[in-house]
């Protein structure tokens, strides 16, 4: 059970999908939101591992708005 208002700081791979660690992706799949820096680079990795945990951008160009 992860607790709430917990940030996690994942690594993600790359290039090869591969790379990730199971303890990143049990993660991605228990939390309730992911900001990532680029949703279109993200969404690929989510959609191979079938992690459908909500997502949003979340960058220096949005961060005051989205924060």
């Amino acid at each position: 059970m992860l607790a709430k208002g917990t940030l996690y700081v994942c690594a993600t791979p790359i290039g090869n999908l591969g790379d990730i660690t199971l303890r990143v992706l049990d993660t991605l799949r228990e939390v309730d939101l992911i900001a990532a820096e680029d949703t279109r680079h993200s969404r690929k990795l989510l959609q191979h591992y079938q992690i459908n945990t909500r997502m949003i951008s979340y960058h220096e160009h949005n961060e005051k708005k989205k924060s």
